[in-house]
């Protein structure tokens, strides 16, 4: 034999060296797969509670919006005769309407003054200007 060759021993001897890399190479891949294993059931099960957290707020009915506070009537007695008008009619009213069932002169400073009282009304909510100048009570 010359000193290029190898003898079957120093084969074997090779053989079992790569054969122990990648004994030891396919361990470690082993380990890796493993631990993205776990981490990837980790995930799936991270998803699957979110699904589970969105699925059932979907199924939750909608919660009521919180009634408004009843509107404010003003101080002023006016208003509260403008009310009581109201509360008589079948029917929306005008300004001039108001003043005559109030017993109140109809002068264009008057039907003015209760038209301005009857829009004050109208922002605060408890009348409506179904068309305009003729007012009435909201329905419900």
């Amino acid at each position: 034999m010359t000193g290029g060759e190898l003898t079957l021993g120093a084969v074997l001897v090779r053989l079992e060296e790569r054969e122990q890399e990648l004994a030891a190479q396919a361990e470690a891949l082993r380990e890796k797969i493993a631990e993205l294993t776990a981490l990837l059931d980790g995930f799936d099960k991270a998803a699957e509670e979110i699904r589970i957290t969105r699925k059932t707020l979907l199924e939750l009915p909608d919660p009521l919006p919180p009634a408004p506070p009843p509107a404010k009537l003003p101080d002023h007695p006016a208003y509260r005769q403008i009310m009581a008008v109201f509360a008589a009619a079948d029917a929306p009213l005008r300004a001039r309407a108001v003043c005559e069932a109030m017993d109140v002169e109809i002068a264009p400073s008057n039907v003015n003054n209760v038209r301005l009282k009857l829009k004050r009304l109208v922002e605060r909510g408890i009348l409506v200007e179904t068309e305009q100048g003729l007012f009435t009570r909201p329905r419900p």
